[in-house]
């Protein structure tokens, strides 16, 4: 005779224990990790020093040494955390750049329905808050010297690659039909100019930026399926 194995019940609270179905709700949005969000605010401890000592001298005159004694870290940490020198400041243009470009991706994605208004208000966004902005206008008044300018002009790569992901990433937001070499394309474009446009101004934001639509907007308006201007 075959004995019955009585089935067992796990108890509540006990890891392994069976863990109730999901009532189909979404679950919460999970919080950062607490090793990654002090390493985030290490980082942007460390990004902010810079902030402050570029406010009162150019980066050619401040050290690692600086940076470490501003934020309150070991130069070893420095290190760690955010490379080279060279690499240091890219990382700081880069999170200073990410302000520029939420501001352009929200003008752009405001209208959606106009690629040509589009792409008009999200490169006058971006070089208003160019000239106005303290820390970009000390980069541009660099006479070679200050040591920064070069991340935005011969050395521009890294940078110029992060903002084009970025805002190729918002044109598929938008535009979900629009083909992805197509976007990646027309934003390496749009950055490029913006940028030229910031170092070597022409007009004002609302006139180069009213060029550089009438150029970009055509091949824009064929990407997406035709979207001009809403009469």
């Amino acid at each position: 005779m075959t004995a019955t194995v009585p089935s067992r019940t796990p108890r509540a609270g006990r890891a392994g224990g069976v863990r109730p179905r999901s009532s189909g709700a979404s679950a919460p949005e999970p919080a950062l990790p607490y090793r990654a969000a002090a390493r985030e605010l290490l980082r942007d401890t460390m990004l902010d020093a810079v902030g402050r000592l570029l406010s009162d001298r150019p980066w050619a005159q401040i050290t690692m040494s600086d940076v470490a004694r501003a934020a309150g870290v070991s130069r070893q940490t420095l290190y760690k955390e955010l490379g080279t020198r060279d690499e240091f400041a890219q990382q700081f243009v880069i999170r200073e750049g990410t302000r520029f470009m939420n501001e352009v991706e929200q003008a752009v994605l405001a209208r959606l329905h106009d690629v040509s208004g589009a792409i008009e208000a999200g490169l006058e966004v971006f070089l208003t808050m160019a000239f106005e902005d303290p820390l970009m206008r000390m980069l541009l008044e660099d006479d070679g010297t200050g040591g920064m300018l070069p991340l935005l002009t011969t050395q521009s790569r890294p940078v110029l690659e992060w903002a084009s992901e970025r805002l190729s990433q918002a044109m598929h937001a938008g535009w979900p039909d629009i083909d992805g070499d197509t976007a990646e394309v027309l934003a390496d474009t749009f950055v490029r100019l913006a940028l030229s446009y910031v170092t070597m101004p022409r007009g004002t934001p609302r006139e180069a930026a009213q060029m550089a639509a009438g150029l970009l907007a055509p091949t824009m308006e064929r990407a997406v399926g035709g979207l001009g201007a809403t009469p």
